[in-house]
């Protein structure tokens, strides 16, 4: 998994860096707000953000609120970390459209926790917009009849735009996925066999 790092102290980004990558995880570190934020808008975005509150240039609420603002879904999972820990400061940072909020001192077990729900999040959002996207791909393949179709009272051909008529089962056949097979219904047999009966003794 892809992660940035937003942390404007070294020592913390080297820590949080190598604890990371022991978890078999990517690793791009920026030491302020606005490279936080070209990082997250860039073609490359991480698929979570660790954001320091307190970071040089623009700090990590902020860094949400613009995510948030230009690409809702961009990265799939935001993690402020601060040593604030008051409620009215999660509140704040859950407005700013952060999805988790830790306070330092952090224990690894608990990052750990926390990155593996994301991680389980963001897996249910990429199989939720891929089922989306096959049905909508199968919904624009099913070719829909629609409206009022002149139809011919006696022998039942069909009247297109162009004044121009059709057998029922060519211009069904032509404006939706249907395929036509042919057979004699009870109430017609008695008629059609007759016909035919005759048709053979003539």
């Amino acid at each position: 998994m892809r992660i940035l790092i937003a942390e404007d102290d070294r020592v913390t980004a080297r820590i949080l860096t190598s604890l990371l990558a022991s978890w078999g995880h990517e690793t791009a570190v920026a030491y302020d707000g606005e490279s936080a934020l070209e990082m997250i808008m860039s073609q490359r975005a991480p698929y979570i953000a660790l954001l320091d509150w307190m970071l040089p240039r623009m700090d990590g609420p902020e860094v949400c609120r613009r995510t948030r603002a230009s690409s809702p879904l961009t990265p799939g999972y935001l993690i402020l970390l601060t040593a604030r820990s008051a409620q009215a400061d999660l509140v704040e940072g859950l407005d700013a459209g952060a999805d988790e909020y830790l306070v330092k001192p952090m224990e690894p077990g608990e990052l750990r926790a926390r990155l593996n729900a994301g991680v389980r999040i963001l897996d249910l959002q990429t199989r939720l917009a891929d089922q989306v996207h096959e049905l909508e791909t199968a919904l624009g393949s099913i070719r829909k009849l629609t409206g009022l179709l002149p139809i011919c009272a006696y022998c039942k051909s069909i009247r297109d735009d162009s004044n121009y008529w059709h057998r029922v089962e060519e211009y069904v056949g032509e404006h939706a996925d249907v395929t036509f097979s042919h057979g004699i219904c009870p109430k017609c047999l008695p008629r059609v066999t007759e016909e035919m009966s005759a048709e053979i003794d003539g």
